[in-house]
């Protein structure tokens, strides 16, 4: 989580920017699903300039401090951070924080059992006049060249491909889930926010990459081979272990031409 906050600051502080231009002095700022704390100081630098609250909610003690430490190195003495231990998916959410301001959530609510009836709880934390942003979906994460040298070209969408299946039994398979046949913009609007619009942001660092990008590489496609490896052939599943093997001539960690291209979409309506 952190290396993906050091590689998406630069992005992540624009849409932290973008996002509070237009709050008010002293505004109420709340991070649902905080994470390791990227949003969450970029958030508090927004702040800095004009003071106010921002509020961290995860359900993740370690996650928790460090998300508050990021926030308040990079806010200052003019923005105060609060932290709140709690699901996203709480029912009682609406009373553990204050009324925001803008409320932040990002992939969160697709974690959860109904993501619409999540919108709705977040659209009820919201004061009037305030703004839910919630990130969610965008382009898939693209890192590796199309053709490796190891088994068959391709394999980088073939792991894409395999990771919307599993996604697809883990959304199918979730107590009490409740399919959404629709889209973000369609779901802030149903829970009665007006001004809907979305934004995209990009991901980018080109090859040859740094060692950070290198490691969240190895990263990614270490846990894609752990968590979707039913759903690969032999032969993927052989190229994923001599790609990931440090031993290995095939390594991709000794590789220089990795990369990392996404574009994630922010989704944001106003309460009334």
């Amino acid at each position: 989580m952190r290396r993906l906050d050091a590689l998406e600051q630069d992005a992540i502080t624009a849409v932290a920017s973008r996002l509070t231009a237009e709050l008010p002095a002293d505004a109420v700022v709340v991070d649902v699903g905080s994470g390791s704390g990227g949003m969450s100081a970029a958030l508090a630098e927004a702040l800095r300039g004009r003071g106010g609250t921002l509020v961290l909610v995860d359900a993740v003690d370690e996650l928790l401090e460090a998300a508050r430490d990021a926030a308040v190195e990079r806010g200052g003495a003019r923005v105060r951070v609060d932290t709140v231990i709690a699901d996203a998916g709480s029912d009682d959410l609406g009373t553990l924080v204050p009324p925001a301001d803008l409320l932040w959530a990002s992939a969160v609510v697709h974690h959860l059992p109904d993501q619409q009836a999540a919108v709705d709880r977040l659209v009820g934390v919201l004061r009037p006049g305030g703004l839910l942003a919630v990130a969610e979906g965008g382009l898939d994460a693209r890192c590796l060249p199309w053709d490796l040298g190891v088994g068959d070209p391709g394999l980088e969408l073939r792991l894409n491909a395999a990771r919307d299946a599993w996604f697809e039994r883990l959304r199918a398979t979730m107590p009490d889930a409740v399919r959404m046949p629709y889209g973000w913009t369609s779901a802030l609007r149903r829970a009665g926010l007006s001004d809907v619009h979305s934004f995209s942001y990009l991901l980018d660092h080109p090859a040859p990459a740094g060692v950070a990008v290198r490691d969240f590489v190895v990263e990614r496609i270490t846990w894609l081979g752990e968590t979707v490896g039913e759903w690969l052939s032999e032969a993927d599943k052989e190229a994923v272990r001599r790609l990931l093997d440090p031993g290995s001539a095939d390594y991709l960690g000794a590789r220089d031409d990795l990369y990392l291209l996404n574009a994630r979409t922010v989704h944001h309506g106003r309460r009334s």
